[in-house]
């Protein structure tokens, strides 16, 4: 490998922060629950992808139950929650629930879906 080389690979290196990745019960209280509506987006993608996944799926769950909806269609829930977890690397500052919103909200207006008032 050449200076060249080398050079490059550390220059992207330090570029882009770094976040140390943390199970998420690290964000639990002394009593084991995460306060869902309080994590924000750099705990979320603070996390191991595993666990993400799994927080976002629980969200998931949680609006559908919400809006008493029992159905899933697995690959768009998939893609949405693979887009919550995008906004949420490049939205460190905002919460998950924030996230969760954009995120179905553009997702809403792509497929010209109407909520009911």
């Amino acid at each position: 490998m050449g200076k060249s080389s080398i050079l490059c690979c550390a220059v992207i290196a330090l570029a882009a922060p770094a976040y140390a990745q943390v199970e998420l019960k690290t964000y639990a209280d002394s009593n084991g629950y995460i306060d869902v509506q309080k994590l924000t987006c750099a705990q979320l993608a603070n996390t191991f992808q595993e666990d993400a996944d799994y927080l976002t799926a629980w969200y998931s769950g949680w609006y559908n139950g919400l809006a008493k909806k029992h159905m899933m269609e697995v690959d768009r829930a998939k893609a949405l929650e693979h887009e919550v977890i995008v906004h949420c690397k490049a939205n460190r500052d905002k919460k998950v629930i924030e996230a969760i919103d954009v995120v179905f909200k553009a997702y809403r207006a792509e497929k010209g879906i109407k909520m009911k008032q």
